[in-house]
């Protein structure tokens, strides 16, 4: 059996580390990583994380700029599994929502929805204005998941690495991949 191929779009929202993170679990199951970074991704890695762009090529199979219109991932004939946005910005909600494929990781979220394959929003921005609600809706509609990335405290996290994990199992979960990130609601312990 092929090993799955998961594409992950990075943009400029706050919160990169989620991404990486998820990269991290992705390829720690045997996953394919197809990683897109946005400009704006490349300045919030420098300025949220320790890592360098060559730090972040190390972790996956492939590495994009969002400006490679040519890459074998901007076409609907690539085969994959899915696409994770995360973190996502209100533009790049918008690029999705609205068919404006003039970027790579609009293009290939675009493709995850027209092939009607899993597409992952893990939007980060708040508050939220009205226009982003309607387009965080249409993407809903059109099939893609809409992750916040607003993490549970039920399981009681010690850690920003507890909050960490459970966004990605949370991810993880989306796309139908086992795995034991975060403490369970039915696995919690009862106060009573």
């Amino acid at each position: 059996m092929e090993s799955k191929r998961i594409i992950v779009g990075l943009t400029g929202a706050s919160g990169i580390i989620y991404g990486i993170e998820v990269i991290k679990a992705l390829k720690a199951n045997g996953i394919e990583v197809h990683v897109i970074t946005s400009e704006w991704a490349n300045y919030v890695l420098a300025d949220e994380t320790e890592l360098k762009l060559s730090d972040l090529e190390s972790l996956v199979n492939y590495l994009y700029d969002n400006k490679n219109m040519s890459a074998s991932i901007s076409s609907s004939s690539f085969l994959v599994d899915g696409m994770i946005v995360i973190p996502a910005t209100v533009k790049s909600v918008s690029n999705i929502a609205n068919g404006y494929t003039g970027d790579l990781i609009s293009r290939a979220a675009d493709n995850m929805l027209k092939m009607r394959k899993s597409l992952i929003v893990a939007f980060r921005e708040t508050p939220v204005s009205p226009a982003c609600l309607h387009n965080l809706a249409k993407l809903a509609t059109y099939g893609a998941t809409i992750l916040p990335l607003a993490p549970g405290f039920y399981h009681n996290p010690q850690s920003l690495q507890d909050l960490y994990n459970f966004i990605t199992g949370k991810v993880l979960d989306c796309l139908n991949i086992p795995n034991t990130s975060f403490k369970r609601w039915n696995e919690r312990k009862k106060s009573e």
